[in-house]
Order: C-alpha cells, then structure tokens, then sequence
C-alpha cells in the first residue's frame, strides 16, 4: 500500500477496494483524527475518569493513538477502554511498517502488540481490534459506550456502515449519555441520526471542514442543527435504508 503525504504532514493511506483515501488530504489525517473526534469526545466527556471508546474501523490506527495521545497529554489520569473492527486483516498485519507522526513513538508498541494478537493492555488502556465486518461487529456488540468514532468510508463507498438501521445499533450502545462523532455532514445522514433518537451538532472551527456530532442528550458545547427544518427544505432527501444496499454488498 502506498502512504499518501497529507497536508497537516502526516501521512494516510488510499484504499484501492473504496476508491477514498483514508482521511481528508486536505484537512491532514492527524488533524482530522483530532478535531472531528478526539477532541469533542474528551470536551463533552471531560468529567469522566474512564472511557469507552468504539473506533470504526481502526484502519491506519489514527484515532486510537490519537486518542491515546490526547488522554496522556491532557487527561492522564482516565482510562481508556477501545473496541474496533477493521475488515482488512493485511492492512491491519502492515502498520508497523506505517510512517506514524513523531508524538506517536512511544505508541508503537502498541501497535506492535495489535498487529500481533489484536489486543493491547496496560494498567490505563485495553484496546481490542478485531478482524471483522464492523456491521456485524456492532451488532453483536454489548454494553454501554461513551463514545462512537463513527470513521468508515464515505457513505457512497460504503452505505451500509451509514444507514439508520446501523445508526439505531449506535444509538442502542452509547445509550442516553454517549455520542457519536464523524466527519460527514450530509443531509441524509444527519436524517439517519434524528431518526434514532439522536440531537445532531455542528462541529466547526478553524482549520478543518466542518463535522457531526450527536448525542441523544442535548449537549451545550456545539451548535444544534435543525434536521426537521432542512427536512422540510428538503423534501427529496432521505435517510439511507439497508433495504437499498443489502443487495449490492452480497
């Protein structure tokens, strides 16, 4: 596989099955793992000395060191539980070979470890990878998460990791408290969200495309979108429905 320079420095990764890079070129692959995940997860859960963490799909593993990153330079003191599927077993196989940004050095290890046997765990950290269609992972995963790192390929490339019946399994594990972060900002997406339950948030800044956030909980850190109000505007969007694209994937 060949790593693709992106423009924050650090480097990604274009996947020749989905015909998408791995993260936004444009918004540099550290920086997108940061601003549209990392950081709204720790600012809403700040108060939380331990964390629950779904990362899909694990991919380069630039959200779980980032993650790791983050904790360990603002928030020592929590832990982190993190669960991630990732479909490409060789891919998974070929990141101790990865070009991984300078702050992540004392990270190897553990992607060592994860390469090896798919798990790593130290007395602050348990991270469990698995090798596996991360639709099939959700379901079949239990429990009560803080956190959804919602960061598969775009829904054009991969529509069924997009549609509210996967959504209404997101809802079902991060419960009332949790939420869930990602980069797209589509209509149709957001209308999978409202339609289980969930608030959705704009998450904007500088330096970076804005973003998504929800929660079922009302959050009074981001800006909330009015999905029923874009709904009306409009009229010929819909949410993604497995019925449309269970078919395609067999």
């Amino acid at each position: 596989m060949k790593w693709i320079e992106s423009e924050d420095g650090s480097f990604t990764a274009f996947s020749t099955q989905y015909g998408e890079h791995y993260h936004s070129t444009k918004d540099g692959a550290l920086n997108e793992s940061l601003k549209k995940h990392i950081e709204p997860a720790f600012a809403i859960h700040s108060d939380k000395n331990h964390l629950k963490i779904i990362d899909i799909c694990f991919g380069l593993g630039l959200n779980t060191l980032a993650t790791l990153y983050y904790r360990d330079t603002y928030f020592p003191n929590t832990t982190l539980e993190i669960f991630s599927p990732e479909l490409n077993g060789e891919l998974v196989a070929s990141l101790v070979r990865f070009p991984y940004p300078d702050i992540f050095k004392s990270y190897l290890p553990v992607i060592a470890s994860l390469t090896e046997c798919g798990v790593y765990e130290d007395v602050k950290t348990k991270i469990t990878v698995v090798i596996a269609d991360a639709r099939l992972a959700m379901q079949e995963l239990s429990g009560v998460w803080d956190v959804c790192y919602q960061d598969a390929f775009s829904p054009s490339a991969n529509p069924l990791l997009w549609t509210r019946e996967y959504f209404a399994d997101v809802a079902r594990l991060v419960g009332n408290e949790g939420i869930m972060t990602t980069y797209s900002i589509a209509l149709a997406i957001r209308m999978g969200l409202h339609e289980n339950g969930f608030n959705v948030y704009l998450n904007a800044g500088e330096g970076y495309r804005s973003a998504t956030v929800a929660s079922v909980r009302l959050l009074c850190e981001f800006e909330k979108i009015d999905v029923e109000h874009k709904m009306k505007c409009n009229p010929g969007t819909t949410s993604l429905c497995d019925v449309d694209y269970i078919a395609l994937s067999v």
